[in-house]
């Protein structure tokens, strides 16, 4: 794609029209299409818009001081040495100024005001735009425990903190994750591969039970367990305890007192919602929008970790926490802003790389909604795939170390939220095709 270069450059605000250089052409478009929120989605919606020929104004905003990043390297290849700092950038530094985009870098977005089409910086003069995206993510849920802001309690959400933990987890000899999910396993896995002794600690029964229920999670249990990882279920934390003025050990909720050099907390993540809401745009676990990923505003839209979407297929809405949903609804909310008919219909996907087991998850099921597993394939040999059914509805499936079949896992999910049973003997049967 060759570069754009701005031949005049008008202050925020600004409705003067705009010269591009545009393959050797000079194009005015007056039109201002910002984008609160410098992460994967927001990135992929300002290379979608250039890619799709969008001549105006693209200005990025992004309260990190980070380049926009994809955060499964910060858990995975970074984490674990195998990867670069940089491979997680969405793109390299110099591309943002070859297509024209104005990235706007450790700068807040204070309000939006929809009435008069305007974002308030902090310490920047305001941006007026024409169109606007929401991409401003989630933030971590935060223990309020004694001891919680100790040096060697850790979070991971941002590039920072996985420099953190990139730094201290080489020399820690024990570590102790709060909380059982993909993060806090993930983060267990790495911990484990640099040789420290890790206990997880989970207010739960088992790990991702919410997500996978029991049937499932044991696989994930057995396979931790088997890699040296010591679970405590059914407790949370009651301190983090000091001494030399940093983190020594982890106080649990039944009074044991686990040594720990460097804690993980992994106990969520909260939509962030703030900038919406005070504009009088509809919120409910996330900023909530139609399948065209547009708020009840026309000319606001949101997408990524933040938006609740009405989702066509599964008919509900429904707000999705994953790498494929960030990459995805950036480029679809691109399409819808530039006017093209957009039904942000694809179906809810995730994977993880724990030790020796990669796995692929596609499909959406409440807790508790679902009434059998059906395993293809024997979880104790490590190879299998799992579907999740309802009246014989495939509502999500999931394949571990068994690669090329997520597009037909795809559409059985497709084909059970549109009603279709299967037979649950021949979807176990390896020997028929899925």
């Amino acid at each position: 794609m060759p570069a754009r270069a701005r031949s005049s450059s008008p202050s925020p605000g600004s409705t003067t029209a705009e010269t591009h250089s545009w393959q050797g052409v000079s194009v005015t478009d007056p039109r201002v299409f910002a984008i609160v929120g410098a992460s994967l989605t927001g990135a992929r919606a300002a290379e979608e818009l250039r890619s799709a020929g969008f001549a105006g104004r693209i200005v990025l905003i992004g309260a990190e001081h980070e380049l926009p990043y994809e955060r499964p390297p910060l858990s995975k290849g970074y984490l674990l040495g195998t990867d670069p700092r940089d491979k997680a950038y969405v793109h390299p530094a110099d591309w943002y100024a070859d297509h024209d985009v104005e990235l706007l870098l450790g700068v807040r977005a204070t309000n939006l005001d929809t009435a008069t089409h305007t974002v308030t910086l902090d310490g920047r003069d305001p941006v007026r735009y024409d169109k606007l995206l929401l991409a401003t993510g989630s933030r971590v849920r935060r223990l309020d425990v004694p001891g919680a802001d100790l040096p060697g309690v850790r979070y991971l959400r941002t590039l920072p903190d996985a420099d953190a933990l990139a730094t201290e987890l080489p020399a820690a000899r024990h570590v102790v994750v709060v909380g059982a999910g993909w993060i806090g396993l993930e983060t267990a896995a790495a911990a484990r591969s640099h040789g420290a002794e890790v206990t997880v600690v989970e207010l739960d029964r088992a790990p991702l039970r919410r997500v996978l229920g029991d049937e499932v999670a044991a696989v994930f249990t057995a396979l931790h367990e088997a890699h040296g990882v010591d679970f405590r279920f059914g407790a949370g934390v009651r301190e983090f305890h000091a001494a030399a003025g940093r983190l020594a050990s982890v106080i649990l909720t039944d009074g044991t007192e686990l040594d720990a050099e460097v804690a993980i907390v992994g106990v969520g993540i909260t939509p962030a919602v703030e900038l919406a809401g005070s504009a009088g745009l509809a919120v409910d676990n996330g900023i909530t929008v139609d399948a065209s990923l547009r708020t009840g505003d026309p000319d606001v839209y949101a997408a990524g970790d933040v938006a609740n979407v009405a989702h066509p297929v599964l008919g509900k809405g429904i707000r999705v926490e994953h790498w494929s949903n960030a990459r995805n609804g950036g480029t679809a909310a691109a399409r819808s802003m530039l006017g093209d008919p957009v039904s942000y219909d694809r179906i809810p996907y995730f994977f993880t790389d724990q030790y020796d087991l990669g796995m692929e998850y596609a499909g959406w099921v409440e807790p508790g909604g679902y009434d059998r597993v059906v395993f293809r394939g024997d979880p104790k040999a490590g190879e299998f795939i799992a579907f999740w059914l309802k009246d014989n509805r495939v509502l999500a499936g999931m394949n571990v170390n068994v690669w090329d079949v997520q597009e037909q896992i795809q559409a059985l999910v497709r084909a059970g939220y549109a009603g279709q049973p299967v037979d649950p003997a021949k979807l176990a049967d390896p020997g028929v095709p899925l």
